[in-house]
């Protein structure tokens, strides 16, 4: 049987593999670490989580819950190894990153449809169907084969097109502190509004020692970014020096929102907050909630040590900024993965627009099955709008492409109920059984 070609081992590439395994096609998935690494991965195991280990609300009332029970459904392998190695995390689901990564990997590894190459591909393979998930950090090589395929097309298509067919933005990473380092004598734990248990560490601040923070971020030196670059930040991934220079209660009505937490030592509400999630399943390791950053190192553990409870930390991995590619899907993507102008190319993950963890293993997801479709010339399937993932996919094809950013799952994009219901909560339970319903008859 002829294999199936998937590029990039991140989640979307591993999960549409998985897909595509499963359904009876053989696959070979190219992954190009350890021989060439990017500048955010340090392993070479599939689906490495490189910015954060959360993979946000697991609340069934929440999109992103509802984005995780759509894709439990379609019997997810990104899903079952996240169940597997979750770790506390109040109402979110967050994983052991090691140990996650480490179960997709074996998953793959051991399915005796799929071949594993360790290569970098530095052109649009000839098979098709071809699935592209090389995710926001495609190389140089590749992406320089994809702009020139999707420039001859839209050239082609309408030669008053616009061809800047490769956006770009800067996608920050936030530090990462040893547990033992923390002063729990001035941390507390707990979880807003006491939800989940008490997950988190939080280091309050004063009106004065918040008012002092800000302005030393703000004053603080960045990472030069290169005369030819332009910074393009993903507005719900702002640097935290970003977010400074908005405004001086941006960052307390933003990562540093005290609401719904209380000091138990003064027995009142932070002037603001810096929360700390835990980041493997030892206890180990804490994220820094919200503070991705392109500050300097040296700036950046300067500055985060005057905030209380952190005066001695430990930073085992400190703020990075790196590239995030990603095509513009209105003009060149179709709702079901497939690229406009040669329909046996299929895109997925970050590298089509969209945002999060999950919502790019959701694109994989879709492009392996619809991949298997046209490989036994059956008509591809497209999600329904009413769902999480299929209005997400329905946004980033069909948005406004002269403002097309990156886009999380939310719902503000799925249709409107029939009979409205004016209760937030009795609302969003309504969308997400409706979405569920929607989508049994297709998995």
């Amino acid at each position: 049987m002829t294999e199936i070609v998937v590029v990039g081992g991140g989640l979307a590439g591993s999960e549409a593999a998985w897909q595509v395994a499963e359904r009876g096609a053989r696959v070979r998935l190219y992954e190009m670490r350890p021989a060439s690494f990017t500048p955010a991965h340090k392993t070479d195991w599939l689906a490495e989580l490189v910015c954060s280990n959360s993979l946000k609300s697991d609340s069934p009332d929440d999109c992103h819950g509802l984005l995780k029970r759509e894709l439990t459904a379609y019997r997810s392998v990104i899903m079952a190894a996240a169940r597997a190695h979750a770790i506390p995390a109040g109402s979110a689901l967050a994983v052991d990153r090691e140990a996650f990564a480490a179960e997709v990997t074996a998953r793959l590894t051991r399915h005796p449809r799929i071949t594993i190459v360790r290569d970098e591909v530095k052109a649009i393979p000839d098979e098709r169907p071809v699935i592209i998930a090389t995710g926001p950090l495609t190389s140089d090589r590749l992406a320089g084969a994809l702009r020139d395929r999707f420039v001859s097309y839209l050239a082609s298509a309408d030669p008053s097109a616009d061809t800047r067919d490769l956006l770009y933005f800067y996608d920050a990473i936030s530090p990462i502190i040893a547990a033992d380092s923390i002063d729990r004598t001035v941390a507390f734990a707990a979880s807003r509004y006491d939800k989940g248990g008490d997950d988190y560490l939080n280091c309050p601040l004063t009106r004065e020692a918040y008012q002092c923070f800000r302005e030393a971020i703000r004053t603080a030196e960045p990472t030069p970014i290169h005369p030819f670059e332009e910074a393009r930040y993903f507005e719900r991934c702002l640097p935290i020096e970003v977010l400074a220079a908005r405004g001086e209660d941006t960052l307390r009505f933003g990562p540093m929102k005290p609401v719904g937490l209380i000091d138990p030592k003064t027995g009142c509400r932070p002037y603001a907050v810096v929360q700390l999630r835990l980041e493997n399943r030892e206890g180990t390791m804490y994220n820094m909630v919200g503070f991705q950053t392109r500050l300097k190192w040296g700036e950046q553990r300067r500055i985060l040590q005057t905030i209380p409870g952190l005066s001695g930390a430990e930073f085992l991995r400190y703020g990075s900024i790196h590239r995030n590619t990603f095509i513009a899907a209105p003009a060149l993507l179709q709702e079901t993965m497939q690229f406009k102008g040669n329909p046996g190319i299929l895109l997925a993950g970050q590298l089509t627009g969209v945002e999060g963890y999950l919502e790019s293993a959701g694109t994989g997801l879709l492009a392996g099955i619809n991949a298997v479709k046209l490989l036994y010339r059956e008509e591809p399937i497209v999600l329904p709008p009413t769902t999480a993932l299929g209005s997400l996919i329905r946004h980033i094809c069909h948005a406004n492409l002269r403002d097309f950013q990156p886009m999380n799952v939310n719902f503000g994009l799925l249709p409107p109920l029939d009979k409205p219901i004016r209760a937030k909560r009795e609302r969003r339970q309504a969308l997400a059984h409706r979405a569920l319903h929607d989508l049994s008859g297709l998995t």
